[in-house]
């Protein structure tokens, strides 16, 4: 049987409703993106009226938003932030992924557990706890918690880390343990063994981790509006600020509203397109065979 009967052959759906439901979820991906793209070049009173279409072109939204809103110091705080909790979340979750999967140690299975349940903990009940803990924190050390990026970062870190522990936990479990064995026999220590095999191994894992991790960051308004000051204000919490600004006391800027979207879309859409090929290896490897 060739290769097409096959695929014929185990193809639950027909063809033209395979067709029919890709372009329907195509349309359901592009048309609101089509409309913010379209909303950002048309004027705010255009977008008030409802028109898909835009009545007059213009850029001037991508101009007049940088004034509307601090939106580039949001988004070199949240570049700043975000960056740093992929980095250690990843580098910190594959080191203590490493010592759970290779190691067995009394409250091993506990902590593995705790992994699992610190993901159905929802941010929200934990912010007042957070926000009591860095000004209890700022009075007994003398130092300033509340308003800094390096806060904003610990908050980020506390919620991404189990994330990124228990994915490469599951991904360190899939990888042969010989490789280790042979390099260790040649008299390889285990910070050796880390950075010249697990660390090489576990790179589509490591990636995927740390853009969630960046994700985590990037998307959160709630810890950002508490735990920052202006000066330290994340690119989410000054789209916010775009959201609530109005055009002559009445009007809504809608059109910079769309433009300041795009514009925070931009470096996610960047990040996906230059890590694809580590995403797709690690969300479907589970190791190496």
């Amino acid at each position: 049987m060739s290769v097409s009967a096959s695929a014929e052959a185990t193809r639950l759906l027909p063809r033209w409703m395979l067709a029919a439901l890709t372009a329907t979820l195509l349309a359901m991906v592009l048309v609101p993106v089509l409309y913010i793209v379209f909303a950002s070049l048309n004027s705010d009173v255009g977008v008030a009226s409802g028109e898909f279409w835009p009545s007059s072109w213009s850029l001037d939204s991508y101009r007049r938003i940088w004034t509307t809103a601090d939106l580039s110091t949001g988004i070199v705080n949240s570049l700043i932030v975000c960056a740093c909790t992929a980095a250690a979340s990843a580098l910190l979750g594959t080191t203590t992924a490493y010592v759970l999967v290779r190691y067995t140690f009394l409250g091993r299975l506990t902590i593995l557990r705790g992994l699992v349940g610190l993901q159905s903990i929802p941010g929200t009940l934990m912010l007042l706890p957070v926000f009591v803990l860095f000004s209890s924190a700022g009075n007994y050390l003398g130092i300033t918690v509340i308003g800094t990026r390096w806060g904003l970062f610990l908050a980020y870190l506390t919620f991404a880390l189990p994330f990124s522990t228990w994915v490469m936990v599951t991904y360190l479990r899939g990888l042969p343990r010989e490789l280790e064995e042979a390099a260790r026999t040649d008299g390889a220590s285990t910070l050796v063994v880390l950075w010249r095999i697990i660390f090489p191994l576990s790179l589509p894992a490591i990636v995927v981790s740390g853009i969630f991790a960046f994700l985590l960051g990037w998307n959160d308004v709630l810890f950002a509006s508490v735990l920052t000051r202006p000066e330290t204000h994340t690119a989410a919490v000054a789209l916010q600020i775009v959201g609530s600004s109005q055009e002559g006391g009445a009007l809504p800027v809608y059109s910079q509203i769309m433009a300041a979207s795009l514009i925070c879309a931009a470096p996610v859409v960047l990040l996906y397109l230059a890590f694809q090929r580590y995403l797709v290896g690690g969300l479907t490897a589970g190791g190496v065979k």
